[in-house]
């Protein structure tokens, strides 16, 4: 064990990109490492866990036909060949993450506040 392995055991949360799943939610509440983040994802399948994927690319990749569609949810027409047209270096992976969290609180029946009421 080196001097690193050893502070992360000591201090875990320095390490902020720590993906341990036993890691505390102590993020902001709207966030996925707040409250958000803590909620449990049920009602889906991998297909619509996929779909949901280029759906955030597509909501990500700015104004245009793709977006346009994107907006449409479920009832979108994306495949993989259309996400092959853009340009992922203008790409803001950040956003697809947040778009794709929400377009799963969308297929669950709890976006916009991100929690079941």
């Amino acid at each position: 064990m080196n001097l690193n392995d050893l502070l992360e055991d000591a201090f875990p949360q320095m390490h902020q990109g720590s993906m341990f799943r036993a890691r505390p939610y102590d993020g902001q509440p709207h966030t996925d490492h707040g409250e958000r983040g803590r909620t449990e994802i049920g009602g889906i399948t991998f297909r619509d866990l996929r779909d949901c994927f280029l759906r955030a690319i597509a909501a990500s990749s700015g104004p245009g036909p793709l977006y346009k569609e994107s907006c449409k949810g479920e009832r979108a027409n994306i495949c993989e060949n259309d996400i092959f047209t853009i340009d992922f270096n203008d790409l803001d992976p950040i956003a697809v993450g947040q778009n794709l969290s929400c377009e799963v609180e969308k297929l669950m029946g709890i976006f916009p506040k991100g929690m079941k009421t």
